[in-house]
């Protein structure tokens, strides 16, 4: 289980930490530990030799001491081979290779020592179901400190490379004392004594990106990977080694050339602009925007990861004067009766949308939470459109909640994000339904209340940028995708939009490959 655990940390800054890399990880655990129970018996019956399974739990032991510092040099060398080989599930198949090559392995191993323990415990048919029992009980206690250690003791205080090296250090102790007992394969012993010291000296010296120089800070929370880099012009923060900038703030004050500058228009689009919520307050990027351009807005943040919030303080200039809460956006949604003005759905766990947080049930909460006339912007993080797509089950979702005639979407240029705005009828309206969002979006009305509300010129020539980009949506059909508490398979829909992301990337690579073959790919890379 701390393998298993351990696993989910080692891939999740390069392929994700979504339900779907948490299945290839359990699917392939369980087939190593299966073929091993399986192998296990049948050496133990043919040759009852207990120095041959220490020694395979020796081995083991040694293997995951090395994960960590190896590990995440095979994870990269697996993907730039697949990635101009592979077009479709790159980040599936990924996964599934790299956790085939560097965990199975020793859970296979692992998986042989209970049908082996229960050989050698057995001294007649009389009590073997009592042996196999305790045995099955003690493995039961192990999977628990296995599980409960791992994610809240070890992981937290120490990272996911000492945990490997902790629980390794315990199993390799096994098999050492078991030898050295019986004054037996010394040499093995002194080997992989050697191996574990001088893993766990070097090991926790380099990072997942160990390829960044300029980092300011990486570590792990209980939640995310976290890396903080500082550039000439902005420090961001990610939690993907790979790809994907989840908060930034600028060395200069002014916009920041991201989707924070789009989701501005939000709190010009709606009826007041005097309050607001930011569910997913990252490092308070979006915050800070508010809080320069509309200074008497009364701003409140939700960030699950209290670290973040840490990190928010050390790094990123986050307003003192906004208050965060440590809680999961949905569930402070369901626990408070304030309303806003705005309010930004920003809720990334790495490259995924956590799935409780993309249903109709959600959007109806948000909605109950703003006032008359407010405007709700999420931040649709991949572009991703046509059937199918999970921007469209998104857009649908949201407007079977709030109606395709109160909503507008807006892509954000140079990037893979897109922002969507949904507007709740004013309490002065007599439309009974009908928003007026698109008039308020031209460029002249929209310009106009962004000048009156915060005196920018930099902001009000930015909103006509915006303007121009404006898309009206579309009404949701009979066959449209809604996602529900029930069914919101955005893992799955998710994974094609990054698939789509990696092919317009890795497509002319792949065409190199096939056409000049690897010394034409290679001269291109270099």
């Amino acid at each position: 289980m701390a393998a298993e655990l351990g696993a989910s940390r080692l891939l999740a800054p390069y392929f994700s930490s979504s339900q779907i890399v948490w299945t290839i990880i359990i699917g392939t655990i369980m087939i190593a530990l299966a073929l091993g129970a399986v192998f296990g018996g049948k050496w133990a019956d043919k040759d009852p030799n207990p120095d041959k399974l220490y020694f395979r739990i020796m081995i083991a032991a040694v293997w995951i001491a090395l994960i960590p510092l190896v590990g995440k040099y095979v994870i990269l060398a697996i993907s730039g081979l697949l990635i101009v080989s592979v077009s479709t599930n790159f980040l599936i198949v990924a996964a599934f290779v790299s956790c085939m090559v560097i965990f199975v392995p020793p859970l296979f191993l692992l998986g042989t020592v209970t049908a082996g323990l229960n050989k050698f415990a057995t001294d007649s048919l009389e009590d073997n179901a009592s042996v196999v029992g305790r045995l099955s009980a003690c493995n039961t206690i192990g999977s628990i400190l296995g599980t409960f250690l791992p994610t809240f003791v070890t992981i937290p205080a120490v990272g996911t490379f000492v945990t490997f090296l902790i629980f390794s250090g315990v199993l390799l102790a096994i098999p050492l004392v078991y030898f050295i007992s019986i004054r037996a394969r010394r040499v093995a012993c002194v080997v992989s004594t050697v191996v574990f010291v001088a893993t766990s000296c070097v090991s926790p010296l380099s990072g997942f990106a160990f390829w960044e120089t300029n980092l300011a800070y990486e570590g792990e929370s209980i939640y995310n990977y976290l890396q903080v880099k500082n550039l000439s012009d902005r420090t961001i923060l990610s939690t993907n080694v790979l790809f994907g900038v989840q908060s930034v703030t600028m060395k200069d004050e002014g916009l920041t050339g991201m989707y924070y500058d789009t989701a501005l228009a939000a709190p010009a689009l709606a009826d007041n602009a005097d309050s607001a919520l930011i569910l997913g307050m990252g490092t308070g990027t979006y915050a800070r925007q508010l809080r320069q351009y509309y200074p008497d807005m009364e701003i409140t943040g939700v960030e699950i990861d209290e670290k973040i919030t840490e990190l928010a303080g050390e790094y990123f200039d986050e307003p003192a004067d906004v208050p965060v809460s440590t809680y999961d956006g949905r569930a402070w949604l369901a626990a408070s009766d304030e309303t806003y003005d705005v309010i930004m759905v920003d809720a990334y766990q790495d490259i995924t949308i956590p799935f409780q947080m993309s249903s109709v049930e959600f959007f109806e909460m948000v909605k109950e939470h703003l006032n008359p006339g407010g405007v709700m912007v999420v931040n649709m993080n991949m572009i991703s459109d046509g059937e199918g797509s999970i921007n469209e089950a998104l857009t649908d979702t949201i407007a079977s909640v709030f109606g395709e005639r109160n909503m507008l979407t807006a892509d954000v240029p140079n990037t893979t994000n897109r922002e969507l705005f949904a507007k709740t009828i004013g309490e002065d309206k007599s439309t009974k339904g009908a928003s007026d969002i698109k008039r308020d979006a031209k460029a002249i009305p929209l310009r106009s209340t962004t000048y009156m509300r915060t005196h920018s010129d930099e902001l009000k020539w930015e909103m006509d940028e915006v303007a121009a980009r404006f898309e009206e949506v579309d009404e949701p059909d009979a066959d449209s995708t809604i996602l529900t508490d029930d069914q919101a398979p955005v893992e799955v829909l998710g994974m094609r939009a990054i698939d789509q992301l990696i092919e317009e990337e890795a497509g002319p690579y792949r065409e190199i490959l096939r056409e000049e073959g690897i010394t034409g790919l290679i001269d291109a890379l270099s």
